[in-house]
């Protein structure tokens, strides 16, 4: 049985079974990167906030007034399992209805870029018992587990019932065009959350953006858990489905101010040339150029 769920009311649910990792001092040089687990002061003043990510002027702060240690939060261990009966890992030769595996790369390299560790597990067995096993096995260096699987055949109520052996779990169905099912919960000795995602890799990765990410930056318990956002003028018309909400991959220009939807939004190729995306709401199924948009920035240029 499903849950019908909004996209911020997925999010809301995502977020209340995530935690800040437990802080622990770390010496200098290897707490570059991670996330400040509390204030730090020189005498009365407040020189570096909880929450900032430790970056390279931080540590010549922090050697300045003499630390050589900061407490910090450690990056989110990450397991994704990847399934479907016909995925061909990269490099070898496809047969006949196979297709080559693309959501544990995308998804492992998406979850470094958020501050994580990724660890890639691809082909998970499609026997439950199997399967049940790997989880098991992956659990004991996870703080979070995220697991794609096809919606087209039997991966995802495959997957349902392994995981609700192994924890709670729920199954929501999100208003997101061509997004469909996904689980979550808390499944393990330690309650590690877990979340499942759609087979499709372009649904996956705005998943990875909208719900994954959040997740990992609330771990780490950073100050930006969310993507920016800007609202922009369309450069040209688009159109939506009535009833879910969009994410349509975009150009955004170099000033923010306007947007410019990508051609061909069933292609791979769009994730790869996008900067932002364009959420187009529920109730909308048409807009035209020069509507003002709210628009996810993934990153702000290309290089």
């Amino acid at each position: 049985m499903s849950e019908q769920m909004h996209v911020d009311e997925f999010l809301t649910a995502l977020l209340a079974i995530c935690h800040p990792l437990e802080a622990f001092d770390m010496p200098l040089l290897d707490a570059h990167g991670a996330t400040l687990a509390r204030d730090v002061h020189a005498g009365d003043r407040l020189v570096m906030r909880e929450g900032t990510r430790v970056r390279s002027t931080q540590i010549g702060l922090a050697a300045s007034i003499g630390l050589d240690h900061l407490s910090v939060r450690p990056h989110p261990r990450v397991v994704i399992l990847s399934a479907g009966p016909d995925l061909v890992e990269p490099g070898k030769r496809l047969a006949d209805n196979e297709e080559f595996e693309t959501n544990s790369w995308i998804l492992t390299t998406g979850v470094r870029e958020a501050d994580g560790v990724g660890y890639r597990v691809h082909s998970i067995p499609d026997n439950e018992e199997e399967l049940k096993a790997v989880m098991e096995d992956q659990l004991v260096r996870a703080d979070l587990v995220v697991v794609s699987g096809e919606r087209g055949d039997d991966s995802f109520d495959l997957i349902t019932r392994a995981l609700s052996t192994l924890g709670e779990i729920t199954t929501a169905d999100i208003a997101i065009e061509n997004s469909g099912r996904h689980n979550f919960g808390l499944i393990g000795p330690d309650r590690t959350p877990v979340v499942t995602l759609p087979g499709d890799p372009i649904s996956a990765y705005i998943s990875l953006e909208l719900f994954v990410r959040p997740m990992i930056r609330t771990m780490l318990g950073s100050e930006s858990v969310h993507r920016p956002s800007v609202k922009a003028k369309l450069e040209k018309p688009i159109a939506s489905t009535l009833g879910v909400r969009s994410y349509l991959r975009a150009v955004l220009s170099e000033d923010s101010k306007s947007v410019r939807a990508l051609d061909f939004q069933e292609e791979m190729s769009t994730l790869a040339e996008a900067n932002a995306l364009i959420s187009v709401p529920e109730s909308v199924t048409e807009l035209s150029a020069g509507d003002e948009v709210i628009v996810v920035v993934l990153r702000r240029r290309y290089f």
